[in-house]
């Protein structure tokens, strides 16, 4: 069931990874957005308001060129500053327009401040120009107004950022709280929920997703629940006629295919005795009946009992709280698998509270390494064939009621690629330091 979950929960949870990022994704985001909208803003603002004060500045040129024209035909004379009769510098766009007998003004920018000019047709056929500059107050207005609309801009884009950070962060950890929560029911806590585990008041579409996350969860538990009971069912029945079809087998006269009708019994028995034990523990209801002993000692013993010709070497004795039935399952299917799959010799070696089994054969396939033990799997071809890949199946579900640790890696040549041919695969049982209870939990460590 483990593995199930663990697949299921296995693209939830990559994708909450990117939590780590996405406070500052959702900042840059958010700051872009907001650079964009300021500097468009702004740039419509500063030529509306060059555009007002041109206006203004024509408008005013005009009044002026107005005055000058009345001043100048009842005087005879110039009377009023920067008015010029045919001024040679008088625009030609404008000059045009005032040769059509009406009054214009023309705003001529050469990149700098912009030159304001206002011209009228005289009775005399003449033209009476007025020529004047932006004024260095619109100039300064203009100027305070930039000057206003960066530090708006710059007050924009870096509360952008903030409130980025701030709903990125919300939203990082609301992601991080249900990837824990998702690894947690990938690691076999059924009772885990991914909506309880990121709480909070607001509801967005990450109580969405941990909902269905969680209903997956209990649809595939529930699933698996009964495919564990039909499969327990089926081999308990089985047991009675296989245990009277080897009776049966031992009453048969000497001779080959007795021996063979004899051996396939027994296989049989084995193979349903495994599946209800895998059943058992796929169950959760097992627990370990603890002793203390010393695990050098134990495994060198168990060792030569099981195969003399199996080398055990003790590199620190260690006294170790487990469970000596479970663990001696453990490293006896352990020692079957090294036996069937792989090729001598065969070492065993004891560090402390971790134990070493290694052989030298092609190594495990990279189906197991990858996802695990899987019961009816006994991976590629050089390693299959013989078995039902129930003993790593089962050791590693002992090795879950004792609470250890077993690992799985194959053996290279140091530094060696990783796609060189192994020289052997190395099963490793890490024994806690904390052994647990009969009721599966952890007690604190005897003084």
């Amino acid at each position: 069931m483990r593995g199930h979950i663990r697949r299921l929960v296995t693209a939830f949870v990559r994708r909450a990874d990117l939590g780590a990022g996405l406070r500052w994704k959702l900042s840059a985001a958010i700051a872009l957005v907001g650079a964009l909208v300021a500097v468009a803003l702004s740039l419509v603002v500063h030529n509306a308001a060059r555009v007002s004060m041109l206006d203004n500045a024509r408008d005013l040129a005009d009044e002026r060129i107005m005055i000058a024209q009345r001043n100048y035909e009842l005087s005879g004379r110039l009377n009023f500053p920067n008015t010029k009769i045919d001024d040679p510098q008088l625009p030609r766009e404008l000059r045009a327009r005032v040769e059509e007998g009406r009054r214009a003004t023309y705003v001529a920018d050469r990149g700098g401040a912009p030159d304001i000019w206002a011209a009228v047709p005289l009775k005399n056929g003449h033209v009476m120009s007025l020529h004047s500059g932006f004024t260095d107050r619109s100039s300064d207005i203009l100027e305070d107004l930039d000057q206003a609309l960066l530090i708006g801009s710059t007050a924009t884009v870096l509360g952008g950022s903030a409130l980025g950070v701030l709903i990125g962060g919300h939203l990082s950890r609301r992601l991080r709280k249900a990837a824990a929560a998702a690894n947690r029911v990938a690691g076999g806590a059924t009772d885990v929920r991914v909506r309880e585990a990121i709480g909070g008041v607001v509801r967005d579409e990450t109580d969405d997703l941990a909902s269905a996350v969680d209903a997956m969860a209990d649809a595939l538990k529930q699933r698996l629940e009964a495919e564990r009971r039909v499969t327990a069912d089926i081999a308990h029945e089985l047991r009675t006629p296989v245990t009277g079809l080897l009776t049966a087998a031992e009453l048969l006269p000497p001779g080959r295919p007795t021996e063979l009708v004899q051996d396939r019994a027994r296989a049989m028995r084995t193979l349903v005795e495994d599946v209800l034990e895998v059943a058992r523990l796929d169950s959760a209801s097992e627990r370990a009946e603890l002793q203390d002993i010393l695990l050098g000692q134990f495994v060198a013993r168990r060792v030569a009992a099981k195969d003399p010709d199996v080398v055990v070497r003790v590199v620190h004795e260690s006294e170790v709280t487990t469970d000596p039935r479970r663990l001696e399952r453990v490293l006896f299917n352990l020692l079957a698998n090294a036996a069937r799959h792989g090729a001598p010799p065969i070492e065993v070696t004891v560090e402390g509270r971790v134990v070493r089994v290694r052989d030298h054969g092609p190594g495990f396939p990279e189906e197991l390494l990858a996802e695990g033990p899987s019961r009816f799997r006994t991976g590629s071809a050089d390693r299959a064939g013989r078995g039902h890949g129930l003993g790593l199946t089962i050791a590693a579900g002992q090795a879950r009621v004792l609470g250890a640790r077993l690992t799985f890696r194959n053996v290279r040549p140091a530094g060696a690629p990783d796609d060189a041919p192994p020289e052997g695969a190395a099963a490793v049982l890490w024994l806690p330091e904390h052994a647990p209870t009969n009721t599966g939990s952890y007690p604190v460590l005897r003084q």
